[in-house]
């Protein structure tokens, strides 16, 4: 009994060994034949899927790419739309990279992720060329481009406010439209000086300094009759100081005398229209001055001061609240001026407009007076405004494809 209760695997006395045996035969045979058919059971699902993918099912759509950023350009004239033919001229002599004034501007900012490369094409149709300009703007900057076309001797012939269209075309390099318009502008006389606040474009008188006006060349044949041995010197290094001021008093005075034989007399007419009337005039140019015979006061600074250049000399317009003179060094190196009231040229004589100049000055506050170098104005770049007659005389001297070649140039 003890060995019986003691056996640990109680089944092992049920069966008889060979029965066993059997049983687990079966059972391999079993699974040798059905997990083979297990498996292609599980196949078949993923087969038939395959499958309708395959026929049935239409491919995944890509990705939707994301729509372009396009360029934003924004077009401006001017000043507040007015063009000034002084700031027009002054911006067509510069480099485009020196510009700091320009008849039309285009900002272009490129919001893209690329970087941009236009072409823009600026003109006013009937009263300028065309001038071109590329434009690279790096992917999320924007940029400023000044345009100063060359304008037509219509514009310096213009002698009242005008109404114009300004055209502006920009392409890429392939040359695909991406913007075209036109905007109203309005150009002043070509009279009309701007000063600005505080007078802060000032400098720009020097373009109504005029040195070689046929008229003004005129005027210097009457004035060397009155001097000694009949010239107009200039400057003459080799004189002394003392020297040089005397002939620069001669010089001077034979101009005044020869302006008071030609008739020039006071005569206002500073009025001008548009906007900015606080802080612009008219201002006749030294030619139609002396054609007219009439000059008020920064009328006659400018005229004797082409009178002054011409010969080399170095004059200064005067500026003071509400008054202008004129000024011309006296001798070189010298820091004296000897100045001119020039607005008494028609009613008094040299001496007296000299005193009187030197009276008026001494009343006004120094930091009231402003003077403009026209040796520092060229310098500057501030060049005289063309005449018409001297820009119709060019143009009849070229031959067409001269004129052509000028134009082309000036569209650069």
């Amino acid at each position: 009994m003890l060995s019986e209760t003691s056996n640990c695997n109680p089944q092992a006395s049920r069966y008889p060994p060979k029965v066993r045996r059997s049983s687990s035969k079966r059972v391999f045979y079993v699974l040798l034949v059905g997990l083979p058919l297990l498996l292609i059971a599980a196949a078949i699902p993923f087969a038939a899927t395959a499958l309708r993918a395959d026929h049935d099912v239409p491919p995944p759509a890509p990705a939707a790419q994301a729509p372009g950023i396009d360029p934003i350009f924004t077009v401006q004239a001017g000043l507040d739309g007015e063009i000034f033919p002084v700031f027009a001229n002054y911006g067509s002599l510069q480099h485009t990279r020196d510009r700091r004034l320009s008849a039309v501007s285009v900002n272009v900012t490129n919001p893209g992720a690329d970087a941009l490369h236009a072409r823009i094409a600026v003109q006013i149709p009937g009263w300028s060329d065309q001038e071109i300009q590329v434009a690279d703007v790096p992917a999320g900057q924007a940029r400023s481009y000044l345009f100063s076309p060359s304008f037509l001797p219509r514009l310096y012939a213009n002698r009242e406010i005008m109404a114009a269209t300004a055209s502006v075309n920009i392409t890429d390099i392939s040359g695909r439209l991406l913007y075209a318009g036109t905007l109203p502008v309005r150009l002043r006389a070509a009279d009309d000086m701007y000063w600005g606040r505080d007078f802060k474009y000032a400098p720009f008188i020097a373009s109504w300094v005029t040195p070689h006006d046929p008229q003004v060349e005129e005027i210097l044949s009457r004035a060397k009759e009155s001097m000694p041995g009949r010239r107009l010197p200039g400057y003459e290094p080799w004189k002394n100081t003392a020297a040089q001021t005397h002939s620069t008093f001669l010089q001077a005075k034979a101009i005044y005398g020869a302006l008071q034989q030609k008739g020039v007399s006071y005569v206002k007419s500073s009025l001008t229209f548009g906007e900015h009337q606080g802080v612009s005039e008219r201002v006749r140019m030294p030619g139609e001055s002396l054609g007219e015979v009439s000059a008020n006061c920064i009328d006659g600074a400018v005229m004797y001061a082409s009178l002054f250049e011409n010969l080399g000399m170095d004059p200064v317009v005067v500026l003071v609240p509400g008054h202008a003179y004129v000024g011309v060094r006296e001798a070189l190196n010298s820091q004296d001026y000897l100045y001119i009231e020039t607005s008494l040229t028609g009613r008094t004589s040299f001496e007296n407009s000299v005193l009187a100049a030197s009276h008026g000055l001494a009343r006004v506050k120094p930091a009231d007076v402003l003077r403009v170098s026209i040796a520092q104005a060229r310098r500057d770049g501030i060049f005289p405004m063309p005449s018409p007659a001297t820009r119709e005389r060019q143009s009849a001297s070229l031959a067409p494809d001269d004129v052509a070649a000028t134009n082309s140039a000036g569209s650069r």
